[in-house]
């Protein structure tokens, strides 16, 4: 039969003392996971517009202004800018691609393929600490339609992250229609619009300010290494344009 004192310590509650043992420390309890639609409010952020007179630029500025953003529409040359702002309206302003850069928060890059790479080294020094979204759709053409281009460097989101080493790269809008984005009859824009970065924070901004346009929602579609199918998309949905008379956009299911 064993003692009281050695029942005591076998049971592990007290020393040889018969001093109770310090209670082993609780684990701290786990952090709630983060709500991926708990977004940032960047109302109050200005967005700049690379390439503002085209299509696609002057349809982003036009939806993103008349949502409340402060926009300014940048254009090599600013008289050209001014007038693509006035016409838009909303407070939009007019500024050459420098000034609008170094005026912005964050930089929607919406020029042509054959002048991304031109546009982005001459305005390094502009975009540096800024938040630079790349929408551009490297795309080539001929007698069977449109077809995906892949740039050295990967994708264009890629090529704009090299060209610009001090700014903060995402990824976005790249599946919107030009036509139904600058009419004006439309209220809502219905697509999810895939976004792609490095960083958490700038995807989740650009994901607000997509969502900032009614009928959109900015979605998370994986960093920038996975941007060149998102770019060359594109093609297929020109195809079904074509094919459908359509304005086609995405939706991404489930989430």
């Amino acid at each position: 039969m064993t003692s009281s004192s050695d029942s005591s310590d076998s049971s592990g509650t007290t020393g040889t003392t018969g001093t109770p043992a310090p209670a082993a420390p609780k684990a701290a309890p786990k952090a709630a996971p983060k709500d991926p639609w708990d977004l940032p409010d960047v109302s109050g952020l200005v967005v700049g517009v690379l390439g503002g007179t085209g299509d696609q630029g002057r349809g982003l500025a036009y939806r993103l202004a008349k949502a409340g953003q402060k926009v300014i529409l940048g254009s090599r040359a600013a008289d050209r800018a001014r007038e693509a702002a006035e016409e838009i309206g909303h407070g939009v302003e007019g500024a050459d691609n420098a000034e609008c850069a170094r005026r912005s928060d964050i930089v929607i890059v919406a020029v042509p393929w054959d002048g991304h790479a031109k546009t982005l080294e001459s305005l390094r020094d502009e975009l540096a600490g800024k938040l630079v979204v790349d929408c551009v759709n490297p795309l080539g053409f001929d007698k069977q339609g449109a077809y995906a281009l892949k740039p050295e460097e990967g994708s264009a989101a890629e090529q704009a992250a090299a060209l610009l080493p001090d700014s903060r790269v995402a990824a976005a809008f790249h599946h919107l229609s030009a036509v139904l984005l600058q009419d004006t009859s439309l209220e809502e824009i219905d697509t999810d619009v895939m976004v792609l970065g490095e960083a958490r924070a700038d995807v989740e901004l650009v994901q607000a300010l997509a969502g900032r346009i009614p009928g959109m929602r900015g979605v998370f579609a994986g960093r920038l290494r996975n941007a060149h199918q998102v770019e060359s998309l594109v093609a297929n949905l020109i195809s079904v344009n074509r094919r459908y008379k359509a304005h086609a956009g995405l939706r991404v299911t489930d989430i």
